[in-house]
This record gives structure tokens, C-alpha cells and sequence, in this order.
């Protein structure tokens, strides 16, 4: 077998709060890389404390791409996001850098690394009109009118999913044909790179629990509230009819608090509420995450020389076999 002479780079996965950024950061810094963030909120500007996005100084320590790429109330495709990060990451590699891609949204990930199936591109005005036709009937209705058209890929989708209930009925609207069948068709080539990809997530279920808490509260005392006014007074967002609708505002927190302003919890209740989608949502990541059998698993808390070993290993082969960790 020839040697592979693909660049390297490492992926850095795991649910949230759980330490992915700080590593990310150290692993770019000790080994001459540059970030590329992996993650849907991430990408939108003027989501800031809610979404742990990396601080003027971390940023100004290690270069990072495909932060501040939208603003909230535009759409941001999975199939742009890969386009946009491969365009980085040639960057990076052409300056003789390590690319270190790090979030923990998974359906960036499998765009990036393996290629979504080609399908019709994002048409706003039909967006508008589902989004329209939701307000009326709601949400429910058009899952149930999508498993009538797309019995498959009603049956993958919550009923509460609106982004990707409106993704499916817009593809069936657009082309005829089921999304879930352009999902069946081939991808686009992979990545052309070799990847050690790193899952960090505590071993113990309540220790991510309490570093969700703890950030949480981190978040509100940063001011977390007073970035939602912000966003709440921008006019796009102010005159829309149904802010969180919008897949920006969806992010985990945002709507908690959008509708905390709005009026309907207590400042307990939308902490709570905040807590716990927060919750849901590395629930969500880490059964995508055993799903990644190519990735290799540590807990941040006791597995760092461990950790720190591996990517040493990983970038002093110079041409390991493709096997266990990478693609």
C-alpha cells in the first residue's frame, strides 16, 4: 500500500459545556493550527454569550473561520457551511497550518467529512410561504402533511422540528421527489483530509449536567438577557412575525429567552427552561456521537494525558494506516 499523503487534521466533538473550545484552542495553539468552528449558532452574528462563542481574546490567540458568517435572521444551509469550511480549510493547509475543526453541531460535521446528497438549493419565498402556512395550521399539521408525501423522512423528523419539517416539504415542493430519496442519492467525495476525530464527554451523566448549570448561570451573569434585548430591537428581527421560528433563534437558550421578554416565564422558569433544552440538546449530540465509530472517546476530566497523547501520536506518524479514528 502507498503512503497517504493526505493532509492532516483533528476534529474535536462532543456534547455542549464540555470543554471542546478550551481544548480546541490549546491543541491549535501547541500545534500550529487554526480553528474551524463546526457549530450552527456559531455562525450567526450577535449570538454571542448564549452561544459560548470564543471572546475577542481567545480569538486574537488562534485564528478561527466560519464564526460571524450570517446575520440572525438569514439562512445558513448545511451544504454552504461545508463549502465554506473546505474553502478555510484549503486556506489552512496551503499555509502549512493544522486544521482543527471543532463544534459539536453533527449534521455540519457529516456535511464537512462525508458530503450531503445533492438536492434543489434553499428558495426564500417558499421558506416564507411554509413558515406562513405553520402560523396558520402550525406545525404539527405540515408533519402530517409531509408523511403523506415523504412517509420516510416524516418518520425521522419530531413533529416539533420545524426546521427540517420546512426543509422537507420545500425539497418536495421544489423537485416532486422526496427528500428522503435525494438523501439516498451519491455523495459528493469526502473530505480529502486525514482525520483523528475526538469525542470529549464526562463519563458521568450528572457532571455534564452541572457544567450545563454552571454555564448557564456563567451566561446570565454576562449579561445573556441583555444580547437577547439587543437582538429583539434589531428591525428584521423586531418585525418579523415569528422570531423563533428563525433557525438562529432556535438555538438552545435564545428562544428560552425570547420568550422570557415576551412575557411568558419567571426569571426561575426561563432558567430552568434554559437548563434543561440545554440538556436535551447534548442528549441529542451524544446519540449522534456513538454513532461516529471512527471516533475516539475521553473524558476531559480525567482523560487529558491520555487525550494529549493521542493527538501527539496522531501528528508524528507520517503516514499511519487509515483505520480507527480517521477518514
Amino acid at each position: 500500500m502507498g503512503e497517504d499523503a493526505r493532509p492532516l487534521a483533528i476534529a474535536v466533538m462532543g456534547p455542549t459545556a464540555s470543554g471542546k473550545t478550551a481544548f480546541a484552542i490549546e491543541l491549535a495553539q501547541r500545534h500550529g493550527g487554526e480553528i474551524v468552528s463546526v457549530d450552527s449558532a456559531l455562525v450567526y452574528r450577535g449570538l454571542d454569550i448564549g452561544a459560548a462563542k470564543p471572546d475577542a481574546a481567545e480569538r486574537a490567540g488562534v485564528p478561527h473561520h466560519l464564526l460571524d458568517v450570517r446575520e440572525p435572521w438569514q439562512p445558513y444551509s448545511a451544504a454552504e457551511f461545508a463549502a465554506d469550511a473546505r474553502a478555510a480549510i484549503d486556506g489552512i493547509v496551503a499555509r502549512g497550518r493544522l486544521p482543527v475543526l471543532a463544534g459539536g453541531t453533527g449534521l455540519y460535521f457529516q456535511a464537512l467529512l462525508r458530503g450531503l446528497a445533492p438536492m434543489p438549493q434553499a428558495d426564500p419565498a417558499l421558506r416564507a410561504a411554509i413558515a406562513a402556512e405553520a402560523q396558520d395550521r402550525g406545525w404539527a399539521a405540515l408533519h402530517a402533511e409531509l408523511a403523506g408525501v415523504d412517509p420516510a423522512a416524516a418518520a425521522r423528523i419530531r413533529p416539533g422540528d420545524a426546521q427540517r419539517i420546512q426543509r422537507a416539504l420545500e425539497v418536495y415542493r421544489l423537485s416532486g421527489r422526496p427528500i428522503s430519496a435525494w438523501q439516498r442519492d451519491p455523495s459528493p467525495p469526502r473530505l480529502p483530509l486525514r482525520v483523528l476525530r475526538l469525542v470529549l464527554a464526562p463519563a458521568e451523566r450528572a457532571l455534564l449536567h452541572a457544567r450545563i448549570a454552571r454555564r448557564f448561570d456563567a451566561m446570565l451573569e454576562a449579561g445573556f438577557l441583555d444580547e437577547v434585548r439587543r437582538l429583539r430591537a434589531l428591525p428584521p428581527l423586531h418585525d418579523h412575525p415569528r422570531p423563533p421560528d428563525l433557525p438562529a433563534l432556535r438555538a438552545v437558550g435564545y428562544r428560552q429567552a425570547w420568550e422570557h421578554l415576551d412575557g411568558a416565564t419567571s426569571a426561575a422558569e426561563f432558567r430552568d427552561r434554559g437548563i434543561f433544552a440545554t440538556r436535551q440538546l447534548a442528549k441529542r449530540q451524544l446519540t449522534w456521537l456513538r454513532g461516529e465509530l471512527d471516533a475516539r472517546w475521553f473524558d476531559p476530566e480525567r482523560d487529558g494525558g491520555q487525550l494529549r497523547q493521542a493527538v501527539s501520536r496522531f501528528l508524528a506518524a507520517p503516514a499511519p494506516v487509515p483505520g480507527r479514528g480517521l477518514v
